[in-house]
């Protein structure tokens, strides 16, 4: 079984919907986060968001990709991005780690400057957590709880044809970064790639944006790959996702380095993960409103595709420029991104 597949057996009919929701969830497992409503209180303004995202030593980094204070701060913007893709605002975070001989006192501590470095930025306080030690490997878990306006989380599953889709920034530099430090180019590396990896931005205020705006029918955040986001919306949904090849964002940096490395940078965009930013679908009617508010607060916005009926389904539509639709080819993204049981 792939990752997804093994969540779905080892948690599908654990608890019943009836169960969970006499005890205020109101969105469970599969989405970027749960929403859960205090019990028992009426009429509540607000709802919470949870989520809990963990990094591991050898799978998420290693002493070449990423400083202490580089993890620290990754593994609490992974979470931040998570709660962003609601539409809600991060609050509070529990941290755990596990932790092996190697990391002393000095390089732990590095990793929870990076942490409250991250915390400081997003509004986040940090509240408590677990501790423990490990035989080998570094572990960090965090979970970031936040708050979004009762019944206006942003899903995966709101989706309709009709719509266009969007994203709130490049795509494919974190994994082009990944690419060059792994092979030992930190130094010649364009910057910007680099720091999309070790350091990413996760789009909070482009979340509560969108969310406020009434119009925004599905979102998530781009953390294993633009097409993996695309299915899962796609899925939820029951739509199908048609993405534009040549509206896709290529950031210049990105486009530069997959030249001289003889690489695809569509590869990385697709499928390369952790860039954080927002890929979602809004009502075509207020696309151009959206991309202007988002603007006006320094947030790019691109107009990717548009969700047609059919599928679930994603699809890549190339050719076809300018005014000529009869060269326009499709053929169907795989349904792949980072998966840890693929």
């Amino acid at each position: 079984m792939d990752e997804f597949a093994s969540i779905g057996h080892w948690t599908a009919e654990r608890q019943s919907a009836q169960w969970q929701k006499e005890r205020g969830v109101v969105l469970g497992i599969g989405d970027d986060a749960a929403v859960v409503q205090l019990p028992d209180v009426p009429q509540q303004q607000w709802q919470w968001v949870l989520a809990v995202d963990t990094m591991v030593e050898t799978i998420h980094f290693n002493d070449i990709t990423m400083s202490a204070s580089d993890i620290g701060y990754k593994a609490l913007a992974a979470n931040v991005s998570d709660v962003a893709a609601m539409g809600g605002l991060p609050m509070h975070a529990l941290v755990s780690v596990s932790v092996p001989p190697a990391w002393g006192p000095d390089r732990m501590r590095s990793l929870y400057d990076g942490l409250y470095e991250c915390a400081d930025r997003y509004g986040v306080a940090v509240i408590g957590g677990d501790t423990t030690s490990s035989p080998q490997h570094l572990v960090v878990a965090v979970t970031v709880v936040g708050r979004v306006e009762t019944g206006k989380a942003l899903q995966r599953s709101g989706a309709k044809p009709g719509d266009v889709i969007f994203v709130t920034g490049p795509i494919g530099q974190s994994a082009a970064g990944l690419h060059g430090l792994l092979g030992g180019q930190a130094a010649v590396m364009p910057e910007p790639l680099v720091r999309a990896h070790r350091r990413p931005s996760p789009s909070v205020l482009a979340g509560r944006l969108l969310q406020q705006r009434g119009t925004c029918t599905s979102l998530n955040d781009v953390s294993d790959g633009a097409a993996s986001e695309a299915w899962e919306i796609a899925e939820a949904s029951g739509v199908c996702l048609l993405l534009r090849d040549r509206q896709l964002p290529r950031s210049g940096a990105l486009m530069s380095y997959a030249a001289d490395a003889g690489q695809d940078a569509l590869e990385w965009m697709m499928y390369g993960g952790e860039d954080y930013v927002l890929l979602g679908t809004i009502e075509a009617g207020d696309a151009e409103g959206a991309k202007a508010a988002l603007e006006a607060e320094g947030i790019p916005m691109f107009i990717i595709g548009e969700v047609e009926e059919g599928g679930p389904d994603v699809q890549l539509i190339t050719g076809g420029a300018g005014s000529s639709a009869a060269t326009e080819r499709r053929r169907q993204l795989q349904k792949r991104g980072y998966n840890h049981f693929g």
